[in-house]
């Protein structure tokens, strides 16, 4: 094969692997090292080459980022005329007199769902006209690299993949119907690029908010969202997130922020304020942001706010500044602590999940004694009570 031919997916030419100067023996300990570190398996220059593809950028998947999906049709013949020099190895028909690599099993496979299924798609394709477009429908729908591998991310001076997030999904959550329904309405208008609100959960500790926004990632991955958790020290940094997803726009993201609330004397809330709504630059429309708090309006208020007394000239400008930031997000979703038979129900639901049906009265009893016991009533006590009812089995 001449890579030398290639056009936008040149930066192959890098990977020393397919070099046919290479030591036969030095590029067999190469692929054996990347395969036991990536999880592949089969053939394994075929494996290797897919996951370059699949996770390097070129001129197709950085494209199809920056334009919402869109590639045109000259660029498409372009990759075609790569494809085509790469049929070989995507065919599987490069193989290693090291008969081992061509059988490959890993000690640990890659559970990478994009890449799996990027893996089914190709597995029966042979035109290179069917391999280019199985790609160009991948980096769609994943997109490419950590933006493809990983559903959350947090910030460092740029995004940096979750590598063990939750798997938490809605079904897994018990109660508050309303409350999800709302969520997953928005989130679905806001998905399907449909007009949608910023959202603030707010309500009682324990309640599940913050597995809710977690659960929606799980949810609507394979449709491009993604999540990026940041701190309230991170607000300042705010401007340069968007512009970092700006450059994904066939992503749609949620920058989540739990646990939200701020002193009066703290003035990140201003750049919280700044990137929902008043800014100079316009919030990307692939981002919204997501907030939980135990408090409504996010800003510490005290009773000499509200006082005659206040030695502010103009009383009512500090309580609008105290309750602006709320009030920005469109949606604001309310959470209050279950009653006693919300509360015991919780717990019924999760233990039949694994297979425990307890006598009415000996649930009321235990449930309400933990209770008594521990922070309150609330979905968080409730899986703790069962976590330590099933310990002790």
């Amino acid at each position: 094969m001449n890579l030398q031919g290639l056009i936008v997916c040149r930066n192959l030419l890098d990977a020393e692997i397919f070099d046919g100067a290479a030591d036969e023996f030095d590029v067999a300990a190469k692929l054996t090292e990347r395969a036991e570190r990536l999880g592949l398996s089969g053939n394994l220059y075929r494996a290797y080459m897919i996951y370059l593809l699949a996770h390097e950028p070129n001129l197709i998947s950085t494209t199809i980022e920056m334009r919402g999906g869109i590639i045109g049709e000259s660029l498409r013949e372009v990759f075609k005329h790569d494809v085509e020099i790469l049929l070989p190895i995507l065919r599987g028909e490069l193989w290693s007199d090291l008969k081992i690599l061509n059988i490959y099993k890993p000690t640990v496979t890659n559970s990478d769902e994009a890449f799996n299924e990027l893996l089914r798609q190709l597995e029966n394709l042979t035109t290179a006209a069917d391999i280019a477009d199985a790609f160009i429908a991948h980096y769609k729908n994943f997109g490419y690299g950590d933006i493809a591998t990983y559903r959350a991310f947090r910030w460092d001076n740029g995004l940096v993949g979750v590598r063990h997030f939750e798997t938490i999904r809605l079904d897994d959550l018990i109660g508050y119907a309303h409350q999800k329904e709302l969520l997953t309405g928005n989130t679905t208008a806001f998905v399907d690029g449909k007009p949608a609100n910023n959202v603030l959960l707010v309500g009682a500790r324990g309640t599940g908010k913050s597995s809710g926004v977690k659960a929606l990632v799980n949810e609507y991955y394979s449709q491009g969202l993604r999540l990026v958790q940041i701190t309230k020290p991170q607000l300042k940094f705010l401007p340069e997130i968007m512009e970092a997803l700006r450059r994904f726009m066939s992503k749609r993201f949620i920058i989540f922020l739990d646990d939200l609330s701020f002193e009066e004397s703290e003035a990140e809330y201003k750049y919280l304020k700044s990137a929902i709504e008043g800014g100079v630059e316009s919030r990307p429309e692939n981002v919204l942001i997501y907030a939980t708090s135990n408090r409504r309006h996010l800003i510490r208020e005290t009773w000499r706010d509200r006082s005659e007394e206040h030695d502010e000239l103009y009383r009512d400008d500090s309580t609008n500044e105290t309750i602006s930031l709320s009030d920005r997000f469109g949606l604001i979703i309310h959470y209050y602590s279950p009653t006693q038979a919300e509360y015991l129900e919780i717990i019924r639901s999760m233990l039949k999940r694994r297979g425990i049906e307890l006598d009415a009265e000996e649930l009321r009893i235990e449930g309400l004694r933990w209770e008594m016991s521990h922070s309150g009533r609330n979905g968080r006590t409730a899986q703790q009570f069962v976590n330590y009812y099933l310990g002790q089995r």
